[in-house]
């Protein structure tokens, strides 16, 4: 069974990177999530277990699922914000995002 302290580290830092990576600061995403800024930092760090609802807010505004919070497994939900955001884009910037996709895949598994 894995040790829970690492599993809230590992949680800890997928939410620093989504945080990071969407350009906000903690204090951003607490205000996006109606939690404390202390709160985020104490997620980030790992130090404490997150409440289920707490946890549910920093995933709804960081755009992702719980589970790729608690797991780093990415599953429906996480493929259907991803749809969600294709949808906003025209056709040409949807075939632009499939070619980059196709790279990544045949990058990728190339040498695997």
């Amino acid at each position: 069974m894995m040790d829970v302290k690492l599993c809230m580290e590992e949680a800890g830092k997928r939410i620093m990177e989504r945080r990071k990576k969407l350009g906000l600061t903690q204090e951003q995403l607490a205000e996006r999530s109606e939690v404390t800024t202390q709160f985020v930092s104490y997620a980030e760090s790992g130090k404490r277990a997150m409440r289920a609802e707490n946890l549910m807010k920093i995933a709804a505004a960081l755009e992702v699922s719980t589970d790729y919070l608690l797991t780093g497994d990415i599953i429906d939900k996480d493929k259907l914000l991803l749809s969600e955001k294709l949808g906003k884009l025209n056709p040409k910037e949807v075939r632009l995002i499939e070619s980059i996709i196709d790279e990544c895949i045949e990058l990728y598994h190339r040498d695997a």
